[in-house]
């Protein structure tokens, strides 16, 4: 049986794992990708020589040996990786091909890939409009087939946003459950890997590859967990808190219409379905935009034009700083470095940054209570549809984007966005929220959701 473009583009991750041409797997992923990314601009740069494998798109703030790292910014233009992450060591193992580093908002701080040095991601859907961020070119590549599956990073919604934007599938897990070493630094006390994929179940294969703890990485647990323990079964009779937020101003009437129908589809099947109030929600905002700019502003301290990266030299050191940082930092970056530096200078450290973090205390705990009662939390993914490209210029609405991903992160806790029809003719994302460690059973439930909502479609 010959594969043909159009079998390539719907193809799973499990499926790719039963192919025996993975070469015809890549020739076809390449193919594809030079069809149509014209288009699209998932990919920031494209490995012509990827060899044999599953055809996988990596976000380019993960380092591979010898490719662009570029972090879709103009100060790392030219820069080339000089190691693995671990991620890629573990998916080079498993026979992964990686056929490009896929386009994001500069250092993935944005919500829509439009802040990024290399032009934006266009939305498979709609290519007026975005693909969200700052994970945009993986959530489009696998959306629109030119991949099997993606790697994203998430720090506050940046795997599940993006994959609800284009209908596909954004896991984030237990912050720890996957070693950042080789991932560009943005917050690292936020910061987590996984997988976009088509369906559940290859989020849930992936993260079996993916997952484990790492001598490189402190915060890595040891965890052995089966991350497929529960796909495939029927999961009912849980408890499920809505939060009752996913219904105020702010979300789109259609987005509100959409999580309605999504809970009467899961008392249909079976659970236990309470609307809870979680007013911490109102913090989270503030909370993290205190909290992930001042590591920001440490993180990228190191992008100074002296070991690698652009370089623009002045009559001074200091000349040389400001002429590379200013040049080669796009404008959200800079912004939120200048906000990080102000939170953490020692007039203003008490005030804002101390505060915050125990603001974050009290959201984790607010959340960990909630599920002493409760299995999962249910909201939209994001509180609006992929919007026009260029479109918003405010940057507090960006920022409230993320009022329902952002808890996850504060907290560490595992996170699924799965596709829940469209609005319009734009896909929606409903968001799965469990305890920390629940990732399998998260992934199960989401999946026997996923199965149930996909085959209705299908028919």
């Amino acid at each position: 049986m010959i594969l043909t473009k159009e079998g390539f583009r719907k193809m799973t991750l499990k499926e790719a794992l039963e192919y025996p041409s993975k070469e015809e797997l890549v020739s076809l992923s390449l193919s594809v990708i030079e069809e149509q990314d014209t288009k699209l601009n998932a990919f920031i740069y494209v490995n012509k020589e990827a060899g044999t494998g599953i055809p996988i798109g990596i976000k380019d703030n993960i380092n591979i040996h010898g490719l662009p790292t570029t972090c879709a910014s103009r100060i790392l233009k030219n820069y080339v990786a000089t190691f693995d992450a671990t991620v890629i060591k573990k998916l080079r193992k498993a026979g992964f091909a990686f056929v490009g580093k896929t386009n994001l908002d500069e250092f993935a701080m944005g919500a829509s890939t439009e802040y990024s040095a290399f032009g934006p991601t266009r939305n498979p859907h709609d290519l007026e409009r975005v693909a969200g961020g700052s994970s945009g070119g993986s959530a489009a590549a696998v959306a629109s087939g030119e991949v099997i599956i993606s790697l994203g990073s998430d720090t506050g919604g940046s795997i599940r946003q993006p994959a609800a934007f284009c209908g596909v599938v954004g896991f984030k897990p237990t912050y720890g459950l996957v070693s950042r070493y080789g991932l560009v630094a943005f917050a690292s006390s936020l910061d987590q890997i996984g997988p976009i994929a088509k369906t559940v179940e290859d989020a849930a294969l992936l993260m079996n590859i993916i997952a484990g703890r790492d001598e490189h990485d402190a915060t890595t647990v040891n965890r052995e967990i089966d991350f497929t323990k529960f796909i495939g079964r029927k999961i009912n009779g849980l408890k499920i808190a809505v939060a009752k937020q996913s219904f105020s101003e702010g979300v789109e009437d259609g987005i509100k219409e959409k999580t309605e129908e999504f809970v009467r589809f899961i008392e249909q099947e079976g659970n236990e379905v309470d609307v809870v109030d979680i007013p911490e929600l109102k913090y989270v905002v503030a909370t993290y935009y205190i909290i992930a700019p001042a590591e920001v502003s440490s993180n990228l301290a190191r992008f100074d034009g002296v070991k690698y990266g652009l370089r623009l030299s002045g009559k001074s050191l200091q000349d040389l700083y400001k002429n590379t940082r200013g040049s080669g930092f796009g404008e959200e970056v800079r912004r939120r470095i200048l906000i990080g530096t102000f939170t953490l200078s020692a007039a203003y450290y008490d005030a804002y940054f101390e505060k915050a973090q125990k603001v974050r205390r009290l959201i984790a705990n607010k959340l960990n209570e909630l599920f002493e009662t409760y299995d999962f939390i249910v909201t939209p993914t994001s509180p609006v549809t992929a919007f026009k490209v260029g479109s918003v210029s405010d940057p507090m609405v960006y920022y409230l984007m993320d009022i329902f991903t952002i808890p996850a992160n504060l907290a560490g806790l595992p996170a699924i966005s799965i596709p829940f029809g469209k609005v319009g003719h734009l896909p929606i994302g409903i968001q799965l929220m469990g305890p920390r460690f629940s990732d399998a059973k998260l992934l199960g439930f989401a999946d026997c959701l996923f199965r149930t909502t996909h085959s209705q479609e299908v028919r």
